[in-house]
């Protein structure tokens, strides 16, 4: 693959890359940041399928980085609470809050679920979603119709304070 050809995958796919991170990591400058990660990676490895394989290393940077953190976390000491100088709006509350919301029902939902749901999410088609978690192209709708349900279903429990099955 040469830089040109990079760079138009570049064009037509960052945005998409930093939408499935963010989805991952929950936050926009570090989704940008693994995102830009991952395409000097595919500089140096000029894989055949640029597009998958951004997805396939984005999405294992992102565990990477979540279990760095979580370590990080483990070592951390609690840290004396200082009084914020304002409190925060009811907007920004509101906002945080649908966002904790969402990340809690994604939470729910099986890693296949989740995995087919972010990549369809980030503009991926069936084929490359077939190919990324090694479904069947046919059962890519299936498990998208079944995730975007329980999703759903997540979202509303977790409204009314209750827990769903990840089954």
């Amino acid at each position: 693959m040469s830089p040109e050809d990079l760079a138009d995958v570049y064009r037509t796919t960052y945005h998409a890359l930093v939408r499935f991170l963010y989805r991952k990591v929950w936050d926009a400058e570090r989704a940008e940041d693994l995102a830009q990660e991952a395409f000097a990676r595919a500089l140096v490895h000029k894989p055949a399928n640029a597009r998958g394989w951004l997805f396939v290393v984005a999405a294992n940077m992102a565990r990477d980085d979540a279990r760095r953190a979580a370590r990080e976390r483990r070592h951390l000491t609690l840290l004396t609470s200082e009084p914020a100088s304002a409190p925060p709006s009811d907007e920004a509350v509101h906002t945080e809050s649908e966002r904790a919301s969402v990340r809690a029902a994604l939470e729910q939902l099986t890693p296949r679920d989740r995995e087919v749901l972010l990549l369809w999410d980030s503009g991926l088609s069936y084929d490359e979603i077939a190919s990324q978690t090694g479904l069947a192209r046919g059962a890519i709708g299936t498990t998208l119709a079944r995730a975007r349900r329980r999703l759903v279903e997540a979202f509303e429990a977790g409204k009314a304070g209750e827990h769903v099955a990840r089954g």
